[in-house]
């Protein structure tokens, strides 16, 4: 005998639980179109299935790992039956690559600024007021 959740379908709640994905965020990946909109009980209610808590996994996963909402829309339909192609999961996933690694050099640029301008602070000013402050020069930079 099936369970009433198997019979009437996960609720919102229910979903977001499984997944560990935030409820409005359930909303707005459907309000976007990244996720179908379920069938609706008598009630109104969402009533969702299996194949929707596998998918936001797959979203919740694919965020994770920092690619972005149009990129996901190209995973999803290469992830479905007869879609796959490897070889337009690695373009997508190459080029999101790139962009890390511009981000990581970026980050490591960003790190040497500030760990030479807190350097300084300490040096000159050792945290007391002062007019002419490191860190407050470098900020006013344009």
């Amino acid at each position: 005998m099936a369970s009433i959740t198997a019979l009437r379908g996960l609720t919102i709640g229910a979903l977001a639980r499984r997944t560990g994905v935030n409820i409005e965020t359930i909303r707005y990946y459907e309000r976007i179109g990244l996720v179908p909109p379920p069938p609706r009980t008598g009630g109104g209610h969402r009533s969702y299935a299996g194949q929707d808590a596998d998918r936001l996994r797959f979203i919740r996963r694919a965020r994770e790992l920092g690619f972005g909402i149009d990129n996901i829309r190209t995973l999803l339909v290469l992830a479905q039956r007869g879609h796959a192609s490897c070889a337009e999961a690695r373009a997508v996933a190459t080029a999101h690559l790139t962009d890390v690694r511009a981000k990581q050099s970026d980050l490591a640029k960003l790190e040497t600024i500030l760990s030479e301008t807190v350097s300084q602070c300490d040096a000159q000013c050792g945290g007391d007021a002062t007019p002419l402050c490191p860190v407050l020069e470098v900020l006013q930079q344009t």
